[in-house]
């Protein structure tokens, strides 16, 4: 077998878990930025107990 193919193909598959990651890490940062500038209400303790 050819290890040029071989090596290549660990290649793209380091490379795509990496980018998969850097994605998600990226998507996360956006979130908690997403958090801060809309906050969730919070509810008031009385109003929800009947």
């Amino acid at each position: 077998m050819d290890n040029a193919k071989w090596s290549f193909g660990f290649t793209m598959m380091i490379v795509g878990m990496g980018g998969t990651f850097l994605t998600l890490w990226i998507l996360s940062l956006v979130m908690d930025l997403l958090k801060k500038v809309f906050p969730l209400a919070a509810k008031a303790a009385g109003d929800d107990k009947k």
